[in-house]
């Protein structure tokens, strides 16, 4: 039995158990785990994994909760007491028999009319959905058959789930997260649809709006208890079938710098780069981005602009820009992380060799104990051998050589974006 047969096994069986779940459900199976950045949530709740020495391989796995996919469904998405691109998800309109099911799993509110409301709780579906879980595991565990990957660690970070199983003598980390799934597209995002975007007539808008998530996080002054945190994952997927491979590889290497340095304390996490870079698609021609050797460009343009909304406090959410990720921020932890971005950007090549050190030195240790465990190991997918995902040193010797042959410049790919026949300059030696 494969790894991805067990997860729809655990699924069928927690909905055995008290028929919360929806019967017909649909999840979504996302490459990288949550710490990727491939859906925004809280990463400071997430105890610290390491690739190689935990895992191999990680996913992230949407499961839904509730699934309103019917138009005549009711659907009560309060957000008047949230920040924006966070909403409260009431029940009141729902049948009694939803109601019933699901009231162990919701907040009461009782108003002075004498109306009582039900909000839908993203830490108590948590709470429910790792008991059954663990439930579920624990009775696989009793009766285990040839084949079923090996449960080695269960842990509840949050309102997230991870699991890593033991597949031969690979390790897969997967991020269980419990969700609402919509279909079509909220309100709030309807501006977005009306402008101009690097994806028309490349994916239809049918493709891009099939539906939104509501993910278990809340905003910085918002209450856990209660409120929920939309994501459009469904819709990245999409995207990133827009993008080339250069940027990219770019995005992955700028990740690959940025994951470790800047993540104490907590500020920028991979889904603000990643949200940056479909800004960036969206500002730059599309034959400037096609651009195949232009990797190295387009990784310090990341940096830069990376700096830019460090020290200006602004990273617009890509589907609710009047949403800006970043204005918590503290003037103490923006000074300090844009100095260590300044770092980075004074020789970008030098950190990006270390960061590829770090990934083949768990290759290494990932090969060991494979070979340790068995003579017929899986082939590790972060291999030597070249992963797309991972960066590679033929990068570092390009950015070296910019940075080399432009002393004083910043080499980024958000400026000038008009001129796309050679590399775009800033002539000011300043990168904010």
């Amino acid at each position: 039995m494969m790894a991805g047969e067990m997860e729809n096994r655990e699924g069928g069986m927690v909905q055995k158990l008290d028929q919360k779940l929806p019967v017909a459900n649909e999840y979504l199976l996302l490459s990288g785990g949550v710490r990727e950045g491939v859906v925004d949530l809280d990463l400071d709740e997430l105890n610290v994994y390491a690739r190689g020495t935990d895992y191999d391989m990680d996913f992230t796995l949407l499961v839904p909760a509730l699934k309103l996919h019917d138009r005549n469904q009711p659907v009560t998405l309060d957000m008047r007491h949230s920040a924006l691109c966070h909403s409260w998800l009431s029940l009141r309109l729902f049948d009694e028999g939803t109601i019933s099911k699901w009231k162990d799993c919701c907040t009461i509110v009782d108003h002075i009319n004498g109306a009582t409301n039900y909000f839908f709780s993203p830490t108590k579906v948590a709470d429910w959905f790792y008991d059954s879980i663990s439930i579920v595991l624990s009775e696989i565990q009793k009766k285990p058959q040839r084949g079923m990957p090996k449960v080695e660690k269960v842990e509840k970070n949050g309102t997230i789930i991870s699991i890593i199983l033991g597949v031969g003598s690979s390790r897969m980390l997967y991020d269980i997260v419990p969700v609402v799934s919509f279909k079509g597209w909220p309100a709030v995002a309807q501006s977005w649809l009306m402008e101009n975007h690097f994806w028309d007539g490349k994916i239809t808008e049918e493709e891009v709006i099939s539906g939104f998530y509501l993910v278990p996080a809340c905003s910085y002054k918002g209450k856990k208890d209660n409120e929920w945190r939309l994501s459009f994952a469904r819709s990245e997927v999409q995207l990133k079938k827009c993008i080339s491979s250069s940027l990219m590889q770019a995005y992955q290497a700028c990740k690959a710098i940025i994951i470790k340095l800047l993540s104490r304390p907590k500020a920028i996490s991979p889904y603000h780069l990643r949200s940056m870079m479909l800004w960036a698609c969206d500002r730059l021609p599309a034959n400037y981005l096609a651009q195949e050797d232009y990797a190295a460009h387009f990784l310090l343009g990341l940096i830069d602009d990376l700096q830019h909304c460090l020290v200006n406090k602004m990273c617009p959410n890509y589907f609710i820009p009047q949403c800006n990720m970043l204005e918590h921020l503290s003037e103490e932890t923006v000074m300090l992380h844009a100095r260590k971005l300044s770092s980075v950007r004074s020789d970008p090549a030098e950190h990006l060799r270390t960061a590829i050190e770090h990934v083949k030195a768990a290759n290494r240790l990932t090969l060991e104990l494979q070979r340790r465990g068995s003579t017929t190991s899986i082939p590790s997918p972060q291999s030597d051998g070249g992963d797309p995902n991972q960066p590679d040193d033929r990068l570092a010797k390009k950015l070296q050589q910019l940075v080399t042959e432009n002393p004083g410049k910043s080499i980024s790919v958000f400026i000038n974006p008009d001129d796309v026949t050679r590399p775009h300059f800033r002539i000011d030696d300043k990168f904010f």
